[in-house]
């Protein structure tokens, strides 16, 4: 048999799993290339919210369609994984370790980095400028003028319960799609179990995360953008209001240099009976005549910036997940896991329990505090 034999021809699959395992596929290059030109292309595109370069969106459509062209490559060759070639590691420290756990392992560190330097961002700009409730009860602002200061989103999305609902029922239906992802792999590992079943529950549980998952981005975009109604009822619950605005209607955006929150008005504080704390300088100013208050408004670009590139981060990294789900859950309709090759499932669940808890940490971060 010639050197030639020992591997399968084709480069792009499906594979005969039993010549070893395809170390000639170009997929993982063709989507480096690809979100490479995605990322270089959409840095380009907005300037602090204000489209700049409509020419480069060309390039953003285009880095995507290479991504997807990498990653369809990649489904057909991994379609015809069965298990019977899982490569191990052989250097130290990883000996005998899958090559596969290493490569997620090392990925997952990566991302810890993404993510550290983003949570280390907004700490030093929370902490480093003053905040704007500090401001306005100072008085050390002139209505009509704005004053730099730092807005938390949490000062509008914990304004009342339905404005922090979406990111709510967010936290919990990520929990469970991790519950329901562990479920696959499961089902995916018993040996006892008939095929048809195993294939039944496995694909059960694979879906089930999925829409998870798309419930989560679909009440982020309600949230980024739409908002929802409210009875007239629970208007009195939402400072009278019977629609919740999104961030979008309520400007609360990168590019906002004159954002007014209600908090920061007097007369509104005054027609609602909340006042004006005695112990603030604005009280006595007003008081003494020497400010005549009104509503202060705050150039919040630095503030929404860390919010929405943190949350929208996270964002994107469920939306892979989404993906990857998707293709998860067509091959295990079709019996494509089985206790045999049931750790691509648990590959997959050390990023997407990666992923849930990010965000127990974002949710407390920006939106409850």
């Amino acid at each position: 048999m010639s050197a030639h034999d020992d591997h399968h021809p084709s480069a792009w699959g499906p594979h005969d799993w039993s010549h070893g395992a395809p170390h000639n596929s170009w997929s993982p290059f063709i989507m480096s290339v690809g979100i490479g030109i995605f990322l270089f292309s959409l840095a380009g595109v907005y300037r602090w919210g204000e489209m700049i370069d409509v020419g480069s969106i060309a390039l953003v459509f285009a880095g995507l369609a290479i991504v997807m062209f990498g990653l369809a490559v990649f489904w057909r060759q991994d379609i015809s994984f069965d298990g019977a070639y899982e490569p191990k590691a052989t250097g130290t420290p990883f000996r005998g370790i899958d090559i596969r756990k290493v490569s997620v392992w090392i990925f997952l560190m990566s991302e810890m980095m993404v993510f550290t330097s983003l949570f280390s961002t907004y700490m030093r700009y929370r902490f480093g400028i003053e905040s704007c409730e500090s401001v306005f009860e100072s008085g050390q602002w002139v209505e009509g003028t704005s004053v730099t200061c730092f807005e938390p989103a949490g000062h509008l999305i914990a304004s009342s319960w339905f404005h922090i609902a979406p990111g709510a029922i967010n936290t919990f239906a990520l929990i469970v799609s991790s519950f329901t992802v562990v479920q696959a792999l499961r089902y995916a590992k018993k040996v006892d179990l008939d095929h048809k079943v195993r294939t039944k529950l496995v694909t059960r549980y694979l879906g089930a995360t999925t829409v998870l998952a798309i419930l989560f981005l679909s009440l982020k975009m309600i949230e980024w953008f739409i908002g929802f109604p409210l009875p007239e009822f629970l208007a009195e619950y939402n400072h009278g209001d019977t629609t919740i605005k999104s961030l979008y209607a309520e400007g609360y955006l990168i590019n906002a240099d004159s954002y007014q929150h209600h908090y920061y008005d007097t007369a509104y504080l005054a027609d609602h009976g909340h006042g004006i704390s005695h112990d603030t300088e604005l009280y006595a100013m007003m008081e003494s005549g020497t400010h005549s208050g009104g509503q202060m408004m705050a150039n919040i670009r630095v503030s929404a910036s860390t919010f929405y590139v943190t949350t929208g981060t996270h964002g994107v990294h469920v939306l892979g997940g989404i993906i990857g789900l998707m293709y998860m859950t067509f091959k295990a309709s079709r019996g494509g896991y089985t206790p045999e090759n049931a750790v691509s499932i648990e590959y997959f669940g050390l990023y997407w329990h990666f992923v849930d808890l990010i965000w127990v940490i974002v949710f407390p971060f920006f939106y409850l505090y």
